[in-house]
């Protein structure tokens, strides 16, 4: 099991909280992003660096996950697609998409794009709370420790 970052948008105190999980439960997590971004010291975590364009990163990490790997991203249809391929999906903020909550979720990003396609305007997320953080972590935290619990000899 391995974790794939859509790390484009990812927050830094997301990925900090990424990295400590990855050097603690020792799990190969991959940061993708159009932008080569700095990473720790670590044989645990690895940045990979894709061509500017839309969806690049997003093709790479299908490309290269199995079932079982975790994404980490707040992208619906993103999303999607790992979970048709067998993968775990957890946004920044902490939320688990499942297979039976997705097509609600890409309903309502297709909704909100034909509302700011005809002009109005919809605003953006909220901004990364603490409670958010802390909802992240502990998602993490539970999936990582039920992964390692689970885990052949």
């Amino acid at each position: 099991m391995q974790i794939w970052v859509d790390a484009d948008a990812c927050p830094g105190v997301i990925k900090d909280i990424l990295f400590r999980a990855a050097e603690r439960m020792r799990v190969t997590t991959t940061l993708v992003a159009n932008s080569l971004l700095p990473t720790p010291a670590s044989s645990h975590i690895r940045a990979l660096q894709v061509p500017r364009g839309f969806d690049v990163a997003d093709n790479e990490i299908v490309k290269r996950m199995h079932s079982g790997d975790l994404v980490i991203t707040a992208d619906i249809p993103l999303a999607a697609d790992v979970l048709a391929q067998g993968g775990y999906v957890l946004s920044p903020r902490g939320e688990v998409y499942s297979r039976d909550s997705i097509e609600a979720q890409l309903t309502m990003r297709n909704f909100m794009d034909q509302l700011r396609g005809s002009g109005i305007h919809t605003g953006g997320p909220a901004p990364l709370s603490h409670g958010d953080r802390k909802a992240f972590a502990a998602q993490l935290d539970k999936f990582l420790t039920h992964q390692h619990k689970h885990r052949s000899p």
